[in-house]
């Protein structure tokens, strides 16, 4: 019997599209998914504006220095980073540095105690969880009233965390290192959004809470945001980094996957884990065919297949073993109009892109139908 740990000749992903719509660390990303197989499309949903020539993040930092806060709160690497950078091209670097020094300095996660220890600073606490809602934890249990608190913004605000604050009696500086805005170009975003709703992805990726957000935004703009999300609640798998980021998409009543570590590497693995899992594989002619995104495996064998032929699969799947007419395959060739030779010229086509013409029966003046193997006629026949 066919192995599939056998054939290492394609990643797990082989066969699957998957959207990403991070704008830091897409390369990255992409890359890991690559490195599996997957096709990837990738419209970041927002870009991020530094704001070192911002007078807010100025006036922020100048508050700091005067008003040395009780807990500094640092919640992205990269916002920290660019705060001590800004602080330094105003000359006020080592007047922040040594006014930080000083506080209580918490760190939402290593990769922001690493950009904490960079600048010559260390960390009282950062949280396992790398969760906001553990900070808070922390600071209402140690008691906030009338202490003042500097939270250094990630691209957007914050509400639940300093109402939170304020409401026990903090005094709250909001301290704004970069902002999110939409992309510059966004084509590549409603050509991700029109791949999502055409079911041309499997699974869509978002690493911020802010670019889920700004995706469902672009998605209401044009009228789109219900097919988005039916698409999202089933076929689509929509894969968060981590609890914060899914919370827009919450909202929406769509359920989303997240790994148990918040970090791109188990985020690909679970989409390693998830999207083969859900791919139909059928015993045929033999044969063990397990139709994918844009591609069939068919004894391990990946058959990259167009996406007319991938139409035809699909629509003789949801029945294998029962006869599909032509009038109900044209129906699902997109944009196929009214000529059933469509259909056959489309078929003649999966057959050679599956490399096994046998898979497919034709029925002559009835249609086609997958040659379910005789054991499994009662499984699938139902």
């Amino acid at each position: 019997m066919y192995d599939e740990q056998q054939r290492p000749d394609h990643g797990p992903l082989a066969g699957f599209t998957v959207g990403v719509t991070a704008a830091r660390r897409a390369d990255e990303l992409g890359a890991l998914l690559q490195r599996r197989g997957a096709a990837v499309l990738h419209a970041p949903a927002l870009r991020i504006v530094p704001l070192s020539d911002d007078s807010e993040l100025l006036a922020s930092t100048k508050e700091v220095i005067h008003q040395v806060p009780d807990v500094v709160v640092a919640t992205t690497a990269i916002g920290f980073r660019g705060w001590i950078e800004a602080a330094d091209g105003w000359g006020l670097g080592e007047d922040l540095l040594e006014k930080l020094r000083g506080v209580e300095l918490l760190a939402r996660g290593p990769k922001v105690k690493g950009a904490v220890r960079a600048a010559g600073l260390t960390e009282e606490w950062s949280p396992s969880s790398e969760s906001m809602a553990e900070v808070l934890d922390r600071l209402l249990d140690e008691g906030v009233d009338g202490r003042r608190i500097a939270v250094q913004l990630h691209g957007e605000p914050l509400p639940g965390f300093v109402e939170a604050l304020r409401a026990a009696g903090a005094e709250v500086v909001g301290v704004p290192v970069y902002r999110w805005m939409p992309p510059e170009d966004i084509g590549p975003v409603d050509r991700l959004l029109d791949a999502a709703v055409s079911r041309g992805l499997d699974a869509l990726t978002f690493t911020s809470a802010p670019a889920a957000a700004s995706l469902l935004s672009r998605a209401e703009d044009r009228s789109l945001l219900p097919e988005l999300l039916a698409a999202l609640n089933h076929d689509v798998l929509p894969a968060c980094v981590g609890p914060v980021t899914a919370l827009p998409l919450q909202a929406q009543g769509v359920d989303t996957v997240q790994p148990e570590r918040f970090r791109l590497g188990p985020l690909v693995q679970l989409l390693c884990q998830e999207l083969p899992g859900r791919a139909r594989a059928l015993p045929i002619a033999g044969h063990r065919v397990e139709i994918r995104g844009h591609a069939v495996l068919v004894d391990g064998d990946l058959k990259p297949v167009p996406p007319a032929g991938m139409s035809l699969l699909r629509a003789l799947s949801r029945r294998p073993g029962w006869v599909v007419s032509r009038s109900e395959l044209l129906r699902a060739l997109p944009g196929a109009g009214r000529d059933e030779h469509a259909v056959e010229t489309a078929m003649a086509r999966l057959r050679t892109a599956l490399g096994a013409p046998k898979l497919i029966q034709t029925v002559v003046k009835r249609g086609y139908r997958l040659a379910l193997d005789p054991a499994a006629d009662t499984k699938y026949g139902e």
